[in-house]
């Protein structure tokens, strides 16, 4: 028996003869022999704790995190914002870290005020009406926006941007395998869709989703998309950037129906991929096939202000088969996180934050441009990120620039290339200081030659 088993041999003992079982084996005798382990397992021997802890750090340095290690330009989704103290201080508070789904409001008062702050603020920052309590991040925000939308036009076909980020594309048609969603990709020109001729001969788009701004970090035209939404009778679906929002027009001005996007950048580091945040927010018109928790305020028995959860008899807790959606979460601790973000910022601080990665981003490409060899993937108007066309392989690029102490940014696959693969995605935050540019820019010039 392992030294971790919780059991005593005298429990073990009295379980089996309850059983009318005389040892393990007989046990575990239902269980094919080809299936079961022959002998121990082959581990080491154990090490006393404070050696443990060294050979698991020795491990971690294996990693060559950004922040730490690495000057991070990379972006495509997630980004090297800074996330002050204050955030990291309140959100790590044991109420919220501890803190489960709010069933029984009577015990959730603070958890479910937080959250409905946090929708709020979503609701603001992207001119809708209503915003869920969040999903798990932008990849399955959009799969449930396009299921609403689909349910309710009552039509299968999706017209997708290219300039949708290419893994939330991907995770969109694993989903309509099962679905039965037809999924119509829609090229770039430019940097930018194309929707003129878009499947001319084909059914009429039941949805139509584009990025705002899109995977290259070009500034899409949300009138074009609406205006194939009003010709066709589609559902717009806009994927926007909630950085990028600060200075930008919210979509709800250019008459998105539903809006998504990653929540990251609101107070969430890297983190080597998560957790993070997928928003969601619609029209009220939409509001009883929207996914997820939704927080509402009303009063108690007393008159006073209370937090519930409302309509979730959309929802697959209560109406299983006829849910609109199987999600059943409210990623607290990320909502929570991305709400003191938004309020420790207000309007005028995530303008900032927006500007100065603006400029940040001007610069930089700007600096890359001058370098010989290097050209402009795009030129339509950016943000915050930007795509360029390398003389070499984008992949041998990035990995020489490790050695100089930058994460360069991410490869493009050829898609975005006229099929080659020197296409590399450049992001600029608001942590980036002139100095790490200059620096960036430099190595930039010695690993092209």
């Amino acid at each position: 028996m392992s030294g971790y088993a919780p059991h005593t041999e005298a429990e073990v003992a009295a379980m089996l003869e309850f059983l009318g079982l005389s040892s393990l084996d007989d046990l575990f005798a239902v269980v094919p022999a080809a299936l079961r382990m022959a002998g121990g397992l082959d581990l080491p021997e154990g090490m006393p704790e404070p050696d443990a802890f060294a050979y698991i750090d020795d491990l971690s340095r294996a990693n060559r995190p950004a922040g730490r290690d690495l000057v991070c330009f990379a972006g495509g989704g997630a980004y090297d914002h800074e996330v002050p103290p204050v955030t990291r201080a309140l959100a790590s508070r044991s109420e919220f870290v501890t803190s489960y789904t709010p069933y029984q409001p009577e015990v959730a008062q603070g958890v479910l005020q937080a959250v409905f702050e946090f929708q709020t603020l979503v609701a603001r920052l992207t001119g809708m009406e209503v915003a869920n309590a969040s999903l798990y991040d932008g990849a399955a925000a959009t799969v449930e926006a396009v299921n609403l939308a689909v349910a309710a036009t009552g039509r299968q076909t999706v017209w997708v941007s290219r300039g949708l980020n290419p893994t939330w594309r991907q995770v969109l048609a694993t989903f309509s395998a099962g679905t039965g969603h037809r999924l119509v990709d829609v090229a770039l020109t430019n940097g930018t869709t194309q929707w003129e001729g878009a499947d001319a001969d084909g059914e009429a788009p039941g949805v139509v989703l584009v990025a705002y701004p899109n995977y290259l970090g070009c500034l899409e035209d949300l009138a074009a998309a609406r205006a194939v939404c009003d010709r066709t009778g589609a559902m717009l679906v806009v994927a926007f950037d909630p950085i990028a929002a600060g200075v930008l027009r919210p979509p709800s001005d250019w008459g998105a129906d539903v809006v998504v996007g990653e929540g990251q950048a609101l107070g969430m580091p890297l983190g080597f991929g998560g957790p993070y945040l997928g928003l969601f927010a619609c029209g009220l018109s939409q509001v009883r096939r929207l996914p997820g928790r939704l927080v509402g305020e009303t009063v108690d028995a007393e008159g006073r202000r209370a937090y519930v959860t409302t309509l979730r008899a959309r929802e697959q807790d209560i109406r299983r088969h006829k849910a609109t959606s199987n999600v059943c979460t409210n990623q607290t601790l990320m909502a929570v996180t991305a709400a003191i973000q938004l309020g420790w910022l207000g309007t005028t601080g995530i303008a900032e934050v927006a500007l100065r990665s603006a400029r940040g981003t001007r610069y930089c490409r700007e600096k890359l441009l001058g370098i010989p060899g290097i050209e402009a993937l795009a030129d339509a108007a950016v943000l915050r990120e930007f795509a360029v066309r390398l003389p070499l392989p984008a992949p041998v690029v990035i990995e020489r620039l490790v050695d100089e102490g930058f994460l360069a940014g991410i490869a493009l696959d050829g898609s975005y290339s006229s099929g080659a693969d020197d296409g590399l995605l450049v992001a600029v935050t608001e942590r980036r200081t002139r100095t790490e540019i200059d620096a960036f820019v430099d190595a930039m010039a010695k690993a092209v030659r």
